[in-house]
């Protein structure tokens, strides 16, 4: 027991480290991006989708806007809302409202470097209620860049736009804005160690701290 702890300890500190590496840093350059662009939204056309029983799904895009890099940001908002939905019930769909399957087309023009790229989310959509909304938006490609990979037109030159996430969109009565999703991204560079190496997702960091803790209850018991 006493060899394995004084091995487990080393473990543990390299993972924090390992966290602390992936956080923010000091910022290597700045770059500015917009999703602004007229051909950003619903396939359908514009950036409004509707839905039954005067439900809509709006997005607002994102005018230019200046980060440094490595940097968290977002690259627009989705509102859901439904002036004629009610709480969910147990049975039944009165009071709710439905959106077919949608495609949405996110651009993201990197105004520093030239690049183009588009961002393409699709969705099989569902029956919304006031407080319950099942609809999930998930992307392709999950990377813009460096250069020209996934570029539409243009170059990405050093830049690397990352997609984080799906996103599901909360019930016209959640969120810190009723109704609001914010689309979570991140930009980095390719001269930087976290857009080469890819960021880990607190989910797989999650899973290595709990594979660390059940081998230590293992040694434990033996």
């Amino acid at each position: 027991m006493r060899s394995f702890h004084a091995a487990f300890v080393p473990i543990a500190a390299v993972f924090s480290l390992a966290l602390i590496s992936v956080g923010p840093s000091a910022s290597a350059a700045t770059v500015t991006y917009n999703t602004n662009s007229p051909t950003t939204g619903f396939a359908s056309g514009g950036l409004t989708l509707s839905g039954t029983n005067g439900a809509s799904l709006l997005f607002s895009a994102l005018p230019s806007t200046e980060v440094g890099t490595p940097s968290n940001v977002n690259f627009g908002i989705f509102t859901l809302s439904c002036s004629e939905c009610t709480d969910q019930p147990n049975t039944g769909t009165s009071g709710s409202a439905f959106f077919s399957a949608f495609t949405f087309n996110l651009v993201v023009r990197d105004e520093t470097d030239g690049g183009v790229g588009t961002f393409v989310g699709s969705s099989t959509g569902g029956f919304i209620y006031r407080n319950a909304s099942p609809i999930n938006i998930s992307w392709v490609p999950l990377i813009l860049g460096p250069g020209t990979v996934n570029a539409t037109s243009g170059s990405f030159g050093p830049t690397v736009i990352f997609m984080l996430r799906d996103t599901s969109i909360v019930a016209p009565n959640s969120g810190s804005s009723p109704g609001q999703t914010t689309v979570e991204g991140f930009i980095s560079s390719s001269t930087e160690t976290p857009a080469v190496e890819g960021i880990p997702e607190p989910g797989s960091l999650a899973l290595f701290g709990s594979g660390l803790i059940g081998l230590y209850c293992l040694m434990r018991k033996k």
